[in-house]
């Protein structure tokens, strides 16, 4: 059974920064890109990020780059978004999933708020 558990979530002010995690298991996860999607209040999920198997490759939403940084360590079967200068508009429910962003498997999600 494929399992994504997200975590690092919270609330933080605008400038400030997060790292999620997201922990996979029930799937050969170095086999797999893997992509961050979220979801804003009221708004339908929106990709944010992806890494290919090597993690060598990456690409960003041009609403974040510069500003995250996704990652992944194969031996851990985890993927990480690191998030800095945190701003209201990443406020949303963060979720990870195996492939490009198509995959309706995720996870449970992990709250991100960014208020002061």
């Amino acid at each position: 059974e494929v399992q994504l558990v997200e975590s690092g979530g919270g609330l933080v002010q605008p400038g400030g920064s997060l790292r999620l995690s997201c922990a996979a298991s029930g799937f050969t996860f170095s086999n797999f890109a893997m992509t961050w999607v979220r979801q804003a209040p009221g708004k339908g999920l929106k990709w944010v990020s992806t890494i290919n198997v090597s993690g060598g490759r990456t690409t960003y939403a041009d609403s974040v780059k510069g500003r995250f940084t996704i990652s992944r360590d194969n031996a851990k079967n985890t993927l990480y978004l690191q998030m800095n200068s945190l701003k209201p508009e990443d406020t949303a429910v963060y979720y990870c999933t195996p492939g490009y962003g198509s995959s309706p498997t995720r996870g449970q999600g992990t709250q991100v708020t960014v208020s002061s």
